[in-house]
Order: structure tokens, then C-alpha cells, then sequence
């Protein structure tokens, strides 16, 4: 159920009222190129409260597509995969990547508490050097000859899984 904040409340006091329920993952976009799915990553990541967005890469994000919620969430911007791995440190880091997968998503047992959970651009993907530093690879099952899902959809379809064993009940698991 969502929390429904004062209407004269500031994006900082939202902020706030939000982090007792905040996950301590992140959501990371490496080279997303299109900017209305970065926007709309933002947004969704607003609603299953994911502790940041992280942007690797120079492509800007469509704010009308994240409906104002980046005004709510903390969007980093890292300009490249070097600066990324040293921001990343000992985080534990799953790439979402279908043709590398080394698990189901629906096969994982339970998500790091501080898990860094990395997506590619529509068109490249996640760089073999990053999915190679990952330490676990999900896949999301997918039927049909359709090779793959829109990156708002992927990222959607994994905070949902996150959000859905954390949250049991209405409370924080």
C-alpha cells in the first residue's frame, strides 16, 4: 500500500518518511541509451524503494518518464566502468543478463542485503567485463521468440521479485 505523504511535504521530508522502508540495494544502468527507460527505471525504483539509481555512462534520463520521482530517489551518475567497479567496491554485484545467465531469477534464494543489481542497454547489453566480475548472473525467463525484454520491464520484473521477499505482509521482512 502506498504511503501517502502531506501534500505540502518537501522532497526531503518524502525522503525521510521513506527510509525506515528503504532496501538497501541498487538499481545500475550501464550505457542505457534510451532515455525514457532510465526515467522510468528511476520511477519504479521509487516504488519498490530501492536505495539508489546509479547511471553509468553519459546518456541522460527523460524526467517527465520518471513522473517526478527523481526528485525523490538519489540518482548517481558515474561517468564510465572503471569509475563504476571503484564506487562498486566489495558490493556484492548480479548482473541481469539473459545470454549469460548462471541462475533463473525465480531460482535464486534470497537476494545480498546490499546487492547491486546491474542491467545493460537494450541493444549491447552488460560489457563481458562486468559480467565477469559479477557474482551471480540472473536470467529472466522469458517464452517466445522474442530475444528480449525492454530494459523498464527487465529492471521492473527483478525489484518486483526483490521487493515481493522483502516485503511480506506489509512489513519488512
Amino acid at each position: 500500500m502506498a504511503l501517502v505523504p502531506p501534500l505540502d511535504a518537501t522532497p526531503e521530508e518524502i525522503r525521510q518518511m521513506l527510509a525506515p522502508l528503504r532496501s538497501r540495494a541498487t538499481i545500475a544502468l550501464f550505457a542505457a541509451e534510451n532515455a525514457f527507460a532510465v526515467g522510468a527505471v528511476i520511477r519504479v525504483a521509487h516504488s519498490f524503494l530501492f536505495r539508489d539509481v546509479v547511471i553509468v555512462g553519459s546518456e541522460p534520463h527523460y524526467e517527465k518518464a520518471s513522473m517526478g520521482m527523481d526528485k525523490l530517489e538519489v540518482v548517481r551518475r558515474i561517468p564510465d566502468e572503471a569509475a563504476f567497479l571503484a564506487w562498486l567496491g566489495e558490493r556484492p554485484l548480479w548482473a541481469v543478463e539473459k545470454d549469460h545467465a548462471t541462475t533463473s531469477l525465480y531460482d535464486v534464494a534470497s537476494f545480498p542485503d546490499d546487492v547491486v543489481l546491474l542491467f545493460g542497454s537494450e541493444r549491447g547489453g552488460i560489457p563481458d567485463s562486468l559480467v565477469s566480475r559479477a557474482a551471480v548472473v540472473v536470467g529472466i525467463p522469458i517464452y517466445g521468440v522474442n530475444h528480449s525484454l525492454p530494459l523498464a520491464v527487465a529492471a521492473g520484473i527483478v525489484m518486483s521479485e526483490h521487493a515481493r521477499r522483502r516485503f511480506r505482509g506489509g512489513a519488512v521482512v
